[in-house]
Formats: C-alpha cells, sequence, structure tokens
C-alpha cells in the first residue's frame, strides 16, 4: 500500500524543505507553558539579571501582580509593580523550593480590541520543596491573566486568587521515620501559608512599603539626588498637584441672535406706543395748563393788592 499525501505517515520525495507548514499562533496558554520552562531552566546561580530578563519576557512595563487569600488574622491582598515582580519570584526559590509550575484547566479566554483576557477558574500552582522536608504543596485558586494582543504576548495584570492548598510528603518518608515521634510530628506541620513560603509572605508585606517608595527611588537614579532632596521634591510636587485648580474646560461664547417680530405685533407695540406717547403728551400739557393757571389768580391778586 502506497503512503498518500493524507498519511500521517508520509514523506515528501522532494526533502523535508518542501513540506507545507500549518500556519501557528501563539495561545495564551501557550505562554504560561512557555513561563513554566523558562522557570524550569532557573540555576542556583541565576542572579538579578536573570530574573529582570524572565520578568522582561513574560511580563509589560507597567505590569501588576496580585495575590489575594486569608490567613488567620482576616483577608489579604498585595499588588506589586512590574519593578518588583523579579524580586517575588526568586523569593519563591529562596525559601526552599526548587521547582515552580502553573496548571491550567478549562480556562475561558475572550479577545478585546488590544487584550487578551484568559480566566482559569481551576489554577493549580505547583512548588517542590527541598527543605526543610521533601514535600509538593499544590496551591489552588482563580487566576486571571490580562496579555497584550500582539507578537510579543506579554502579560499586563496577574491576579491571583488562593482558595485552597495541599501539602503532600510521599509515603516512602513516613514509613522511614515511623518509628521517631518527633519526626513525624515536625512532618505533621505545615511548611507553608496558604501554599506561600515565609520569604515570599515577609517579601509581599514589605513591598507594601518599598510600592509607595518607586518614586524615590527612580527620582534618586535619574537626577542622583540625596533621599531627604527626593522626599522633599516629591512632597512638593503633590502638594501642587493638590492645591493647583483643576483645569476648566474652554467654552465657546454663545451669540445671541434677536428674535424677528410678526407684523402684527410690531403695529400693535407701535400703535400701543402711539397711544401710550399720546396720553402721556396729554398728561403733560394738562399738568402745564394746571400750574399755569394757577399761578395766574395770584399775580392778579398782588396787582389788586399793590
Amino acid at each position: 500500500m502506497s503512503s498518500t499525501p493524507h498519511d500521517p505517515f508520509y514523506s515528501s520525495p522532494f526533502g523535508p524543505f518542501y513540506r507545507r507548514h500549518t500556519p501557528y499562533m501563539v495561545q495564551p496558554e501557550y505562554r504560561i507553558y512557555e513561563m513554566n520552562k523558562r522557570l524550569q531552566s532557573r540555576t542556583e546561580d541565576s542572579d538579578n539579571l536573570w530574573w529582570d530578563a524572565f520578568a522582561t519576557e513574560f511580563f509589560e512595563d507597567d505590569a501588576t501582580l496580585t495575590l489575594s487569600f486569608c490567613l488567620e488574622d482576616g483577608p489579604k491582598r498585595y499588588t506589586i509593580g512590574r519593578t518588583l515582580i523579579p524580586r517575588y519570584f526568586s523569593t519563591v526559590f529562596e525559601g526552599g523550593v526548587t521547582d515552580l509550575y502553573y496548571i491550567l484547566k478549562h480556562s475561558k479566554e475572550s479577545y478585546h480590541n488590544s487584550s487578551i483576557t484568559v480566566d482559569c477558574d481551576q489554577c493549580t500552582m505547583v512548588t517542590q520543596h527541598g527543605k526543610p522536608m521533601f514535600t509538593k504543596v499544590c496551591t489552588e485558586g482563580r487566576l486571571i491573566l490580562e496579555f497584550t494582543f500582539d507578537d510579543l504576548m506579554r502579560i499586563k495584570t496577574w491576579h491571583f486568587t488562593i482558595r485552597q492548598y495541599r501539602e503532600l510528603v510521599p509515603r516512602s518518608i513516613l514509613a522511614m521515620h515511623a518509628q521517631d515521634p518527633q519526626v513525624l510530628e515536625q512532618l505533621s506541620k505545615n511548611i507553608t501559608r496558604m501554599g506561600l513560603t515565609n520569604f515570599t509572605l515577609n517579601y509581599l508585606r514589605l513591598c507594601v512599603i518599598l510600592e509607595p517608595m518607586q518614586e524615590l527611588m527612580s527620582r534618586h537614579k535619574t537626577y542622583n539626588l540625596s533621599p531627604r532632596d527626593c522626599l522633599k521634591t516629591c512632597l512638593f510636587q503633590k502638594w501642587q498637584r493638590m492645591v493647583a485648580p483643576p483645569a476648566e474646560p474652554t467654552r465657546q461664547p454663545t451669540t445671541k441672535r434677536r428674535k424677528r417680530k410678526n407684523s402684527t405685533s410690531s403695529t400693535s407695540n407701535s400703535s400701543a406706543g402711539n397711544n401710550a406717547n399720546s396720553t402721556n403728551s396729554k398728561k403733560k400739557s394738562a399738568a402745564a395748563n394746571l400750574s399755569l393757571s394757577s399761578q395766574v389768580p395770584h399775580k392778579a391778586v398782588r396787582r389788586l393788592t399793590t
């Protein structure tokens, strides 16, 4: 049986360079797969430059990363900017994690004009811990990602809401220390809080202070000012923005137009005006005559008396 071009095992007699490739479009979930591969290629010698390159490859310049979860003292929500994202991922590995990857199940995509939103209600962040003991932690929650709709397809917003987590200890380790109650008690304790290490939680708390200071740091690097001068200039500019009145929108001058009056109304008004003028003139003449007539008898009386 001879192979046909529709056969999956068909090979062109002209070589592989003459085979037609189907068009390929990068899906948003594939970008998460590429990010997982990049995290797996990390080594212990990876420095800050490696993490900056990692964040530049997968996150936009104005990207934000948000984590929402609930601890013993209440719900927490932390949002960090682009400059603090590389350090966030590095703190995950500094807390004893040897492997980190994300699993998306039944995600929904929505396309907009300039962005693509991925909503995954069944997202699992898997971290493999080597210390203090060998443990696999599965952190489950909802992950909402917004990608830019371009060739790079980098993440613009990252929002991970943690619902629950599980810490899995291998059965072989439990059997190995079955006769040691102290080790068993230590194995029964959680090594994370809502799937996050203490290094990561402390860093997120620190970001609450570091995030407002990004403007001071950037001004210090740009103008080489002292911290006190940077604070003075930032506060002065903020005060100017608060005191300055908002710019009012320019209004076009309205031109008043005179309304044309009807001929009947104009004639009636003119007749009314003439009548009013005639009555006024009559009143004035009557008043004048009255004043003159009242003066005549007085003159005659004076003449008679003289």
